[in-house]
């Protein structure tokens, strides 16, 4: 199986890094994704943020270039809003649907209407300089960049295209201060259509607990193959 890896806010594919490592060990092909903005040598254009539209297309992209490869589209946090809607364009090529502590949308919802008060405020205090893009907060790896504001606030289209459905998996973190995923994995829980796994580490599961992230994801590639 091949997975496709969406990080979230501030970070690139490099949060993935051990997961990928495992997964590739066990025969696994993994691309793991540096959405636009988010480089390491910073974004082409700083006064042309990318919004989410942006790094849906991003992300559609690579998806349609994956040939025949059975595919599991994985997001973290903010790559939540990603994956859902690269999912409602392109659902029948996903075999699995995966969100890790992420924000999972319905139609008109964004990253802003769905996250806490303490993330609002985080956005608003980061964006203070020039309203375009969040500044990293405090205690996240230094190859973290700034996150394009537009991102974060830009509500998503889903037109519920008919198809063939991936599998529907949400991963939670547990509890930690602020988390905005505490309702939802609930509800989660009770809706058929979903399976619910937890790793209780804290939202940045794949940079603490990298083992279990992909002994969990590797168990799903045999129902898909």
């Amino acid at each position: 199986m091949k997975f496709v890896m969406v990080p979230g806010g501030w970070q690139g594919g490099w949060v993935f890094d051990s997961v990928a490592a495992e997964l590739r060990r066990d025969g696994h092909q993994v691309e793991a994704v540096t959405l636009a903005g988010l480089e390491l040598d910073g974004p082409a254009d700083v006064d042309r943020p990318p919004n989410l539209d942006t790094h849906i297309d991003q992300v559609a992209e690579i998806i349609e270039r994956s040939g025949e490869t059975p595919l599991a589209l994985c997001g973290h946090s903010y790559g939540g809003m990603v994956i859902a809607g690269v999912a409602d364009r392109l659902g029948d090529r996903l075999e699995q649907l995966v969100f890790i502590d992420a924000y999972v949308p319905n139609d008109g919802d964004s990253c802003w209407s769905l996250t806490s008060d303490s993330f609002r405020d985080l956005f608003v205090a980061g964006a203070r300089a020039d309203g375009r893009w969040v500044a990293v907060p405090e205690g996240l790896d230094p190859r973290a960049r700034p996150h394009p504001m537009a991102s974060f606030v830009q509500s998503i289209r889903l037109e519920g295209n008919p198809g063939r459905a991936p599998g529907r998996t949400f991963i939670s973190g547990g509890a930690w201060v602020g988390s905005p995923f505490l309702a939802l994995t609930d509800r989660l829980r009770d809706d058929p259509d979903w399976r619910v796994h937890e790793i209780p580490v804290g939202h940045n599961i794949a940079r603490r607990d990298p083992h279990s992230l992909a002994a969990f994801l590797g168990e799903l590639a045999p129902d898909f193959t």
